[in-house]
């Protein structure tokens, strides 16, 4: 978790306030009719938290208002948890200014608790049903499937809620899904090659995988995380294809089955198994989880839970904001 080690706002890149010039000018374009109507009175507003969540999206939220020379100070921080109804900051400046910027901010930031909401809480999940001999339990991720021009935000959000924010763009890392895959005529180690070839050393390189003989080419050709998507979870078939995976590739012999049964040449219970060729590799799956499925996808030998339901189509976290009269 980021947070841990420093100030998340510090990610953000420059960019993001051109951004929000960007938000406010597309809420008015032309005429402020109802800023004509209230004038220049300096005046003070109430953020209220009126549904349960955790506070996220605070940059973006005070920038709103920086830009329309109004001032903000939190009474909470961001990550923190709080029930409704919840006094979260209050702005000070001109009324008109207040009220011009009242929507774009409260829009960015229920969205964002929504989402760092939603991620604290399948995370914490995970956490508590990974079992204790798991240790450190798999590495909870978003996905690419974001809203467009509002990926930032949402992945902010992710990393406020505790979740790793996986790759942010096409440049970020070599991701070879079914479609390359099936580009390159179902060449696994063809597409893993060309993509080494372009990312060079710096660029990571994923393929998702449709089966355990695509996941043996994508380990065999270099891959550095493989993801198994869209594996049955809760039943023996993405546990014995992570048990073989490992085995064969670092000589992981300490997978036992239910019955403390090895497999293969290693069988016998805690007998270690040489690797056949030894690679260095992640191994990511995703597709499918939610809340009230979390428990089939913690898998020993799992290193990154992927989902997008922790940022796609989530429930917004309820703000509003009160002028004091």
């Amino acid at each position: 978790m980021a947070a841990k080690f420093g100030t998340l706002s510090h990610l953000l890149p420059p960019n993001y306030k051109r951004m929000i010039t960007d938000w406010l000018e597309e809420d008015c374009p032309s005429f402020d009719y109802g800023g004509f109507v209230v004038g220049e009175e300096v005046k003070e507003a109430r953020l209220l938290g009126k549904s349960p969540g955790m506070l996220a999206g605070v940059p973006f939220f005070d920038e709103v208002f920086r830009q329309l020379d109004c001032s903000v100070e939190w009474h909470i921080h961001e990550g923190e948890t709080f029930e409704p109804v919840k006094h979260c900051a209050t702005v000070r400046g001109p009324i008109r200014k207040i009220l011009l910027g009242e929507r774009v901010a409260l829009n960015t930031l229920a969205r964002c608790s929504g989402i760092a909401t939603k991620t604290s809480s399948l995370l914490h999940l995970l956490q508590t049903t990974t079992p204790s001999h798991t240790n450190p339990p798999p590495t909870l991720a978003g996905t690419r499937k974001t809203t467009p021009g509002f990926r930032l935000p949402e992945k902010y959000a992710l990393a406020v809620g505790g979740a790793d924010t996986h790759r942010h763009d096409l440049s970020a890392m070599t991701m070879l899904k079914d479609n390359h895959i099936w580009a390159c005529g179902g060449d696994v180690a063809r597409a893993v090659h060309a993509a080494k070839s372009a990312g060079g050393f710096a660029v990571k390189v994923e393929v998702e995988c449709r089966s355990e003989d695509e996941a043996v080419e994508a380990v065999k050709a270099g891959a550095d995380v493989v993801m198994l998507d869209n594996f049955v979870p809760g039943g023996g078939e993405l546990r014995g294809v992570v048990r073989r995976l490992r085995r064969r590739f670092k000589g992981d012999g300490g997978f036992i089955d239910e019955e403390g049964e090895g497999e293969g040449e290693g069988k016998g219970k805690g007998r270690m198994v040489g690797a056949e060729e030894r690679r260095e590799f992640l191994i990511e799956v995703s597709g499918g989880l939610t809340e009230e499925n979390v428990r089939g996808f913690v898998v020993e030998g799992v290193d990154v839970i992927s989902t997008s339901s922790i940022h796609q189509g989530v429930k917004h976290v309820d703000f509003s904001l009160k002028v004091v009269h």
